[in-house]
């Protein structure tokens, strides 16, 4: 689904299979979101049902945000920046621990239209998804169109993520 963008309809399609799997898989949700901007949580609590398997969100859209509410450390943002694998990474365990979920999804990016640059251009996104037991995956995307599109395509590709990381559970 994520390289075409996805109607409204579509989308609470595919967060209704993330919340069936987190539900038959007695897993509860965390987001770590940065230019999605808490689009991830908001599509996942459009769907009624979803207190028995969404914890909460976390919004950090600055570095010091990232470090204050995620435990983000200030040396990984100055070598690699707030769009990485790396920062991604931290986001979910630190969301992790200051939840009470047993998967966590985090996205940073460039959304646009500007604050690119050649080697990040507007577009890219970083994602990643972790399990309680620390099975971590992170992925760069590179997604097309202005804002809206850049911030909708990250939302699919990170429920779509969640759905492929939780296929990965006993």
């Amino acid at each position: 689904m994520s390289s075409k963008i996805v109607s409204d309809v579509q989308l609470d399609l595919l967060a209704m299979r993330v919340g069936e799997t987190l539900r038959t898989s007695d897993l509860r949700l965390v987001t770590a979101e940065s230019c999605t901007g808490g689009w991830i949580a908001k599509i996942i609590t459009d769907i009624p049902g979803s207190s028995g398997w969404f914890d909460q969100g976390f919004v950090a859209y600055s570095n010091t945000a990232k470090m204050d509410s995620l435990g983000v450390k200030e040396a990984t943002l100055a070598e690699w920046g707030a769009v990485s694998a790396e920062t991604v990474a931290e986001m979910t365990a630190g969301a992790l621990q200051r939840s009470g979920a047993g998967v966590a999804v985090a996205v940073s990016g460039i959304a646009g239209p500007d604050g690119g640059t050649p080697d990040k251009p507007v577009g890219t996104v970083y994602l990643a998804w972790m399990l309680e037991d620390g099975l971590l995956h992170t992925e760069c995307r590179h997604f097309v169109g202005d804002r809206v599109a850049v911030r909708r395509q990250t939302v699919v590709a990170a429920l779509e993520g969640l759905l492929d990381v939780l296929a990965l559970q006993p």
